[in-house]
């Protein structure tokens, strides 16, 4: 068995079909997992499935709104009578918004949630029964913004803050079921959001403005996705038997170096 096997382990990736969701996804299928791809977007989710599959992997799409959760129960029901087992669950599924407290709306602050904090508990209550089978691991996609002040990040540092308490309790309290609990904390990320957000918010200055942001790395640059895949791959794996109730962060030493 090569190292970092994911052999005959079925996993759930949410958000999976775009940015670090879609590396992580790759990098499963590339190790030998079962993947399942859950995504609102119907268009991506389905050309990456059909991608990974025409090179050998066992990957599946399917469309999801993590916000709803009888629909979650259904499809974390369908995946395991189809596969017989669980092993590892990530939830990468989120949205950003940028603003501090004034300028955050209601309706801002319920979407944030909604999204990144009842998205992840409700993917989580789906896949518990399941892990509880065999054992497992569950990832959660974190941030530098659960663990300093980051300007402009209100409603997203919240729901980032609430990712990382709920990884310590799930770590905590399934201990004696086996299955271990992680977060991943990223700075920035180079991925199409990115790039979303520099051409519709600095139109003709984006390489000025991609720039600036690289820097506020101390490494000097932003993180790939498949960085950030790599990580979530070694936690998922045997190799990382021994870890869970841990935040990662990997942020090119954006927490710890800049001051």
């Amino acid at each position: 068995m090569t190292s970092f096997s994911l052999e005959e382990k079925v996993a759930v990736i949410t958000g999976g079909s775009r940015g670090i969701g879609k590396s992580i996804s790759s990098r499963f299928a590339h190790h030998g997992a079962v993947v399942h791809i859950l995504d609102v977007d119907d268009e991506s989710g389905s050309i990456l499935a059909k991608e990974l599959s025409a090179n050998g992997s066992d990957v599946y799409f399917h469309h999801a709104d993590v916000t709803d959760q009888p629909a979650i129960l259904e499809l974390f029901e369908k995946i395991y009578q189809t596969d017989q087992r669980l092993d590892i669950l990530v939830n990468n599924a989120g949205i950003a918004h940028i603003g501090k407290l004034e300028n955050t709306t209601e309706d801002d602050f319920d979407r944030i949630f909604s999204v990144n904090v009842k998205g992840v508990y409700n993917c989580s209550y789906a896949a518990i029964r399941y892990l509880k089978d065999r054992g497992g691991s569950i990832v959660n996609m974190a941030s530098v913004a659960a663990s300093l002040g980051i300007s402009d990040r209100f409603a997203y540092s919240m729901s980032k803050g609430a990712v990382l308490t709920m990884t310590y309790s799930i770590a905590k309290d399934y201990l004696d079921d086996n299955i271990r609990c992680n977060s991943i904390s990223p700075a920035r990320v180079h991925t199409p959001f990115v790039d979303g957000y520099l051409k519709n918010n600095f139109p003709g200055r984006e390489e000025e403005m991609f720039e600036k942001l690289s820097q506020t790395q101390p490494i000097g640059r932003m993180g790939k996705p498949d960085e950030i895949a790599a990580l979530a791959l070694y936690l998922c794996s045997d190799e990382a038997a021994f870890i869970t109730g841990t935040d990662y962060p990997i942020d090119g030493g954006f927490i710890r170096l800049n001051s």
